[in-house]
């Protein structure tokens, strides 16, 4: 895979994911790893910085840090330059939004604070001590942040996530603007519902009910880590996206497309009508096999 892979002009590369011990993250780290890059991961979790330190092996960093901290997100920063020397790639991809499920006139500000903290500050703190050891080797880079699809339509119940996640289009696109003439390429990747540590969304969909996902996305499946991950080393890659910044590569197997169009059992018609519970994220303890 290593030698496939080295058509994308990673190699001997440095990557910081965040959030990588992981989902999204950890299959981020991994494949930049198989393309030959340098990978450091900054990790919350003390099991799974190790369990990911394990999996990535030498010559790569594994530094357990709390990125919602403006001193955690110096002090990996300030790990990497001490190891590596530069960094050439950002992936901002800590987020939540599980703890927090009510009406917005439920809600309280300290929900609100800590939305914010996880979901679009920390992002501001590491990519602010990130940007000059990126541009420091004065060949450019790539900072991508891991949204979600729900920047981009609304969804109940989660008002303020959806409304930090929205932010983070603007953030991309204005900086950007700022960092083009560096050839610091800034994007975002904004996944649909995808098989994670925080939503398991598969196994909650009842055996007899998983045709219905054939059904709700043009592609019939929930996201895996993997297929973000994908669209990250495409963004990470200067050979492939080298003229591609301010833009957000939606991961979504076509829902978003699709708007509330879904597919009859017929496999050959449409309707925006029926509306069912084993969606993948309704807990169903009955249904978790």
């Amino acid at each position: 895979m290593a030698d496939e892979l080295s058509i994308l002009g990673l190699k001997d590369k440095v990557a910081l994911v965040t959030g990588g011990g992981v989902g999204i993250g950890r299959a981020t780290a991994e494949l930049f790893k198989q393309a030959g890059m340098q990978v450091a991961v900054a990790e919350i979790d003390t099991e799974r910085a190790a369990d990911v330190e394990k999996s990535l092996g030498d010559g790569h960093l594994v530094v357990q840090a709390d990125v919602r901290k403006a001193d955690d997100c110096a002090r990996v920063i300030a790990a990497i330059e001490k190891r590596y020397g530069r960094l050439d790639v950002l992936v901002n991809n800590v987020g939540d939004f599980l703890r927090f499920r009510s009406t917005f006139e439920e809600s309280t500000e300290e929900q609100w604070d800590a939305l914010y903290q996880v979901n679009l500050l920390h992002m501001f703190r590491m990519t602010k001590v990130a940007i000059p050891l990126i541009r420091k080797s004065g060949e450019g880079g790539s900072i991508i942040n891991v949204s979600t699809v729900e920047a981009f339509r609304g969804i109940p119940l989660t008002v303020v996530y959806s409304a930090f996640k929205a932010a983070i289009t603007g953030f991309t696109q204005s900086l950007s603007v700022e960092l083009g003439a560096d050839n610091i390429r800034v994007n975002a990747v904004a996944p649909e519902t995808t098989n994670t540590a925080q939503i398991v969304a598969t196994p909650r969909v009842p055996q007899e009910n998983r045709d219905w996902l054939k059904r709700w996305f043009p592609i019939g499946r929930f996201g895996e880590g993997e297929d973000s991950a994908g669209a990250a080393l495409f963004l990470a890659s200067e050979r492939l996206s080298g003229w591609v910044t301010g833009s957000t590569i939606v991961v979504d197997g076509g829902a978003l497309a699709a708007g509330a169009w879904m597919r009859l059992p017929d496999g050959k018609n449409f309707t925006h009508l029926p509306i069912i519970v084993a969606d993948g994220y309704t807990p169903r303890p009955d249904a978790q096999k």
